[in-house]
């Protein structure tokens, strides 16, 4: 049987809307879109570059807690209100898939606070000996 559990970050909205951050479902890792809230305070920079940071710093605890890391993201979604703000995200973006490479996809949408500058989602599959050493096996190139 498959192993299935969800992942919650401790966001109010997670609650309130009824999803969790993560779904584990076998080897698969599904990261729902994360925003750039501090989950802990709650609260968001106004920078977009800082909401970058932060979404990362969110999905990295989510892909940790799954046993994963940001070497095993296949897919990743950027959803941005507006597209001047998306380039100015890439060097952090470029640390965390740099070298890893997961396919991508950045869509203009609406989000849900006027607050939020920028959403990512990702997609990721465990692989044996995934969890801990992820960054330094990220550091090394993907074949």
């Amino acid at each position: 049987m498959t192993e299935r559990r969800a992942i919650l970050s401790g966001s109010t909205f997670e609650e309130q809307i009824g999803y969790a951050r993560a779904v584990v479902d076998g080897d698969w890792v599904h990261v729902s879109g994360t925003t750039g809230f501090d989950y802990s305070t709650m609260t968001i920079s106004d920078d977009v570059v800082e909401q970058a940071r932060q979404c990362l710093r969110n999905i990295g605890q989510a892909l940790e807690e799954a046993g994963c890391g940001f070497a095993d993201v296949v897919r990743v979604r950027y959803l941005l209100p507006d597209r001047a703000d998306f380039e100015p995200c890439w060097p952090v973006l470029r640390e965390c898939f740099g070298k890893v490479r997961p396919a991508a996809t950045m869509l203009m949408c609406g989000l849900a606070d006027p607050r939020m500058k920028i959403e990512i989602e990702v997609y990721a599959r465990r692989r044996l000996g995934s969890g801990r050493g992820v960054l330094e096996r990220a550091a090394r190139p993907v074949r």
